[in-house]
């Protein structure tokens, strides 16, 4: 049995179809009231497990029971007020569920990252989409300004997973970067599509490195049946200046794509009038210092390693986005 925590989010609903549809048990961990909206052509399909990964007693039972745990539960955030929250569930929590797995014994954990903790350092000189800065499995992390509150929770988290492979648990790590796939489009990275739809007038000058969450799943289960151990794997497909991507989408939904190029220099006045905005209403920032300098760089996550392992062939960003787009509920 697969063990997921964070089943009720975009890559946990997506691991868990995937790994339903190759005759796995599947067993999710969910808070009490939790939205499952997700999961609701699945649902009766999944064992579920009432319980937190802040509460070290809930995860004692389904670790037990489970031989592979796929720990997916993280929060999201680049806004200040989340700080403390996120380093609490997403480096405590993953300390929670490494013990519990080491305390059970006999456990395959995949750990689901992202490329936020390889950590990056600001270029010297600013570069082009021409000039892109490859980053692969071997970056070692530096602190930068570049490095968000959320790049430094999973890089954290990232050390108790290594800590847990150090003392004997059987573990990989995926480092995913953005993930595009049909969810609450309120959310992560989805956002981005809302953002599209509703026909805003602006794009960043950067670039954006990207996985279809469906591939995601499939190399996951891949990755389990290889019997992969104390690796790291960077799941991306390609990379695209968001000009580009953003006309792909407003194809696929038939919409006015954005015009307006954002400079570096407008993007650094427009976080900090957004930093006063949140301080004022508690909502959080549309833009921070994190990601107006990100927006504005060319970064290439390597997908070389996953590549040569598995032989694995990307879905067409094309094909991501029609679908994506014509499953997203308007």
């Amino acid at each position: 049995m697969v063990l997921i925590t964070g089943i009720n989010g975009l890559v946990g609903s997506f691991l868990a179809r995937h790994f339903l549809s190759k005759g796995e048990k599947v067993a999710g961990l969910a808070r009490p009231n939790a939205d499952l909206s997700l999961l609701k052509d699945v649902q009766n399909q999944i064992e579920w497990y009432a319980g937190d990964v802040l509460d070290v007693l809930s995860l004692e039972e389904p670790v037990r029971k489970a031989d592979k745990i796929i720990h997916a539960a993280a929060i999201v955030s680049f806004a200040e007020k989340d700080k403390d929250l996120m380093f609490k569930v997403n480096v405590e929590g993953t300390a929670n569920v490494v013990n519990a797995c080491l305390s059970a014994g006999g456990k395959y954990l995949c750990f689901i990252s992202s490329v936020a903790a390889l950590g990056r350092k600001i270029p010297t000189n600013p570069n082009s989409f021409n000039d892109l800065i490859t980053i692969d499995e071997s970056q070692q992390w530096v602190d930068s300004p570049l490095n968000s509150n959320y790049a430094k929770t999973k890089y954290h988290a990232e050390l108790e997973v290594w800590r847990g492979i150090a003392e004997g648990l059987k573990a990989f790590i995926v480092n995913p970067s953005v993930i595009l796939g049909e969810a609450d489009w309120s959310k992560s990275s989805t956002q981005l599509f809302k953002y599209i739809y509703d026909e805003k007038k602006f794009y960043p000058e950067g670039s954006l490195n990207y996985i279809d969450v469906e591939d995601l799943a499939k190399i996951v289960y891949q990755l389990f049946e290889n019997q992969t151990d104390n690796e790291r794997f960077i799941l991306s497909t390609a990379v695209i200046q968001y000009k580009d991507f953003f006309n792909l989408v407003a194809k696929g939904f038939n919409k006015k794509a954005p015009s307006f190029k954002i400079s570096s220099k407008i993007s650094n006045i427009l976080w900090r009038i957004e930093a006063v905005r949140s301080w004022f209403t508690g909502k959080a920032p549309l833009i921070t210092k994190e990601t107006a300098l990100s927006s504005s760089l060319h970064f290439y996550y390597s997908n070389k390693k996953i590549k040569h392992l598995l032989q694995f062939e990307f879905n067409t960003l094309e094909n991501s986005i029609q679908r994506i787009c014509a499953n997203l509920p308007k």
